[in-house]
């Protein structure tokens, strides 16, 4: 938790900067705009960036400081409440769908690749894989025990898995252009 709330909001603030940056001056790079297609001025700009009418970098700024904060207190001894965990588990997946939802829309209708978002997919990923499986685990969520065992067994192997679809999904969708680079 504590990683994957320190490297979110590390991204969610260089896209808040930059984001701030662009409005004080339209002219402004972000040194994250590399290619066409490698580029976050743009997917910040667009009404995706900002779809609940404020940036959506904002969400990750409270979200991630406050996954980060939890984090901190279960590795200080803090045992925290079930009610706690479940609403934890359940804001990483509205995290997760919301990132879904952004990379369905950053591939096919932006035609973009922001890094930093990218990041922030990764470890929302992660971060929901992870309080789930915890979740499981000490009986916070309950799960029939085979369900649990295969997950336990597994659970290195489906996240990457996860994490290699998206990939796939990045790498044919933007062939023409990578395959132009070699």
């Amino acid at each position: 938790m504590v990683l994957t709330g320190v490297v979110g909001w590390l991204a969610s603030f260089q896209l808040t900067v930059d984001g701030w940056r662009l409005l004080g001056d339209p002219a402004y790079r972000p040194p994250c705009d590399i290619s066409p297609v490698v580029t976050c001025g743009s997917v910040m700009s667009s009404r995706q960036g900002s779809l609940f009418g404020f940036p959506n970098m904002l969400l990750g700024l409270g979200a991630f400081a406050a996954v980060a904060a939890l984090g901190v207190a279960v590795l200080a001894g803090a045992r925290l409440h079930r009610r706690l965990w479940l609403a934890l588990d359940a804001g990483a997946l509205a995290g997760v769908v919301f990132v879904h939802w952004l990379i369905g829309q950053s591939l096919y209708e932006l035609n973009k690749i922001c890094p930093y978002c990218a990041v922030v997919w990764v470890v929302t990923i992660g971060l929901f894989w992870c309080v789930t499986l915890h979740c499981l685990e000490h009986g916070v969520v309950p799960a029939p025990r085979g369900v649990l065992e295969v997950l336990r067994d597994t659970h290195w192997l489906l996240l990457t898995a996860w994490y290699g679809v998206i990939a796939l999904l990045v790498l044919t969708r933007f062939w023409p252009y990578w395959s132009s680079l070699l």
